[in-house]
């Protein structure tokens, strides 16, 4: 008696009590379609991210989506279910801009399997709202491939029938092209069409009716108009609003006659409730990367919960590039600002000046944030700032208000500086914030592996995910499969220059270069360096330095190069490795490489 006793208190504290899920239900009546959750209403009031939910819970929000099912799965269902909320757990689907085929039966085969195992895995969550299959996957032309949407219907049909009790959802990139149609006809087991609908959104509804839809919408992205929706400068790059600017976007998308639609619309998410590095360092974000919220939370807690927080963000009540957007080097700009905040907490301004994005439309594919240039802003205050301009290129010059106490606001322009035929080849590079990182995880990444030397074709070099990386989620795996010669790779600025182009960075003031590496086996020897292009090029390094012949043991081990009273106004290749064969292949694994 006493064993069983043990037994079932063992069970009751140290198992979770998910052995039913929560029913979702869609029901369309005379009011139209409505999605209940446990024989109650429920209104999604949504946002996209996977930080900050308890904000979320407190902002009013009730749901979160995931766009696909990663390790941490469980513990984000958890801790969903904790706080109140509810997650539509998304299934990745391969996109053909991508490379996945979908003609390649093995891959389309896998890929099912896949969802089909995480579906059995989370189905009886009660955190869990409903399934979404895929996330743009019809990439952003027509969307009429039809074995896309086979797949599509597929997989919805395979789960209806080991999930009784969620609805199923694709999700679009808008609703041109074929899209409608397709999900009408050849998907017709999906529930709900998610849209992801950016300045579209007004009129997204009236436009998804007139072209033939027919399921319940649920807008599963909605934010300030992209990139590719709003105006661009006399150089190309676009204008982006400020966070003043955009939280009225965010109000709009409930009064604009879409998200309040209760006969048709189920609710939205807003994007992204956190930071997310797109075509700017601030385009989508409704988060600083230091946690500050923006103006959009407190426009979505007005909209969910009727009333306003507390502590309001700053506002940016005017913000202006005085002058030219293009202008040569050493030219002097002023940015006039005016800002204010509702609390009238005390403010502190923060400038700085980017390199531009390299393209501005990625498909919601990961950036890496630009690299900042120092010594570009000569005076700055409340009111505004004057710059410097650097060498030839575009940028982006930002500036963020603090309130201190976790609110801000944001604001932007980009500029252009052009070449100046009268100067000369060796013009003075701006210089660059240091640390500065050459490899590391969501770092930004100014030069490229792109110089291979040597018997490269028996060479790879591949981002090493999982357990061999010292910190963060990659490393890079250098495998050499021959048994003689030698082989090398640097790194450059331009992309596969090797001094016929201007390029490279100014990294004055750096004291050494830090690396981290290890051997697959330990006892590899290989030598590391800064600067390779002598000056018998056009365009060379200022500065070199080497470890030679190093010795790696197995285990991760810090590196450095010292640089002290080098000229590094000019460095195009800032890392290399190279090694000679010992007779037998080489693997080692390299990470957080900086400049310090």
């Amino acid at each position: 008696m006493r064993a069983l006793l043990f037994i079932l208190i063992t069970f009751m504290f140290f198992t979770k009590p998910y052995a039913q899920p929560i029913t979702v239900e869609l029901i369309q009546n005379e009011d139209g379609w409505q999605l209940f959750r446990d024989g109650e209403v429920f209104k999604i009031k949504g946002a996209g991210g996977e930080n900050g939910w308890d904000l979320l819970v407190k902002s009013g929000g009730n749901a979160t989506r995931t766009w696909g099912v990663g390790e941490n799965l469980m513990e984000q269902l958890d801790k969903a279910h904790e706080l109140g909320l509810t997650v539509i757990v998304g299934h990745w689907l391969g996109h053909e801009r991508h490379g996945f085929d979908y003609n390649n039966d093995d891959l389309v085969k896998e890929q099912y399997e896949r969802v089909k195992r995480d579906v059995l895995k989370y189905k009886d969550h009660p955190a869990v709202l409903m399934w979404g299959i895929g996330n743009e996957m019809e990439g952003f032309g027509a969307g009429d491939n039809p074995k896309i949407w086979q797949h599509v219907q597929d997989i919805a049909l395979m789960i209806k029938k080991i999930d009784p009790h969620h609805p199923t959802m694709t999700v679009t990139a808008e609703i041109g092209g074929d899209r409608i149609e397709s999900i009408n006809t050849i998907a017709s087991a999906i529930d709900i069409h998610g849209i992801n609908s950016y300045g579209g959104l007004p009129s997204l509804l009236d436009r998804y009716k007139s072209q033939g839809g027919i399921k319940p919408v649920i807008v599963t992205e909605f934010g300030p108009p992209g990139t590719w929706e709003v105006g661009s400068n006399s150089f190309g790059a676009p204008i982006e609003l400020t966070s003043t600017q955009k939280a009225e976007v965010y109000k709009k998308a409930y009064t604009s006659g879409c998200l309040d639609q209760s006969d048709l619309c189920l609710g939205g998410f807003a994007f992204i409730w956190g930071y997310k590095m797109e075509a700017t360092a601030t385009w989508f974000g409704m988060f600083l990367p230091t946690g500050e919220k923006l103006a959009a939370v407190d426009a979505m807690t007005e909209i969910w919960s009727g009333k306003q927080p507390k502590n309001l963000s700053p506002k940016i009540d005017h913000f202006e590039l005085e002058g030219p957007e293009v202008v040569f080097q050493d030219d002097e700009m002023i940015i006039n600002l005016k800002v204010s905040d509702p609390n009238n907490d005390p403010l502190t301004i923060e400038w700085k000046v980017l390199a531009e994005a390299s393209e501005y439309f990625t498909g919601g594919d990961a950036q890496n944030i630009p690299i900042e240039l120092d010594g570009i802003i000569m005076n700055s205050s409340i009111e505004g700032s004057t710059l410097i301009a650097p060498e030839p290129g575009m940028y982006r010059v930002y500036v963020t208000v603090k309130d201190g106490k976790g609110s801000a606001a944001v604001a932007n322009a980009p500029f252009k500086v052009k070449e100046d035929e009268n100067r000369t080849t060796n013009r003075t590079q701006s210089k660059i914030k240091l640390p500065l990182k050459v490899y590391a995880d969501g770092a930004p990444q100014p030069w490229t592996p792109s110089g291979w030397m040597g018997n490269s074709e028996k060479l790879e070099m591949n981002w090493e995910f999982g357990e061999i990386t010292h910190t963060g989620e990659t490393s890079i795996k250098v495998n050499y499969k021959a048994f003689d010669n030698w082989v090398g790779v640097t790194w450059q600025n331009p992309i596969n220059d090797w001094g016929d182009l201007p390029g490279g960075y100014n990294l004055t003031g750096a004291k050494k270069l830090t690396f981290w590496a290890k051997g697959e086996k330990g006892g590899e020897k290989i030598s590391f360096g800064v600067g390779i292009l002598k000056s018998d090029r056009k365009y060379f390094d200022t500065a070199f330095a080497e470890l030679k012949d190093v010795t790696l043991t197995n285990n991760w081990k810090q590196y450095s190069i010292d640089l002290r009273g080098k000229d590094l106004s000019v460095i195009k290749t800032p890392f290399y490795w190279t090694f000679g064969s010992a007779g037998f292949p080489i693997t080692f694994y390299l990470d957080d490489i900086q400049f310090e």
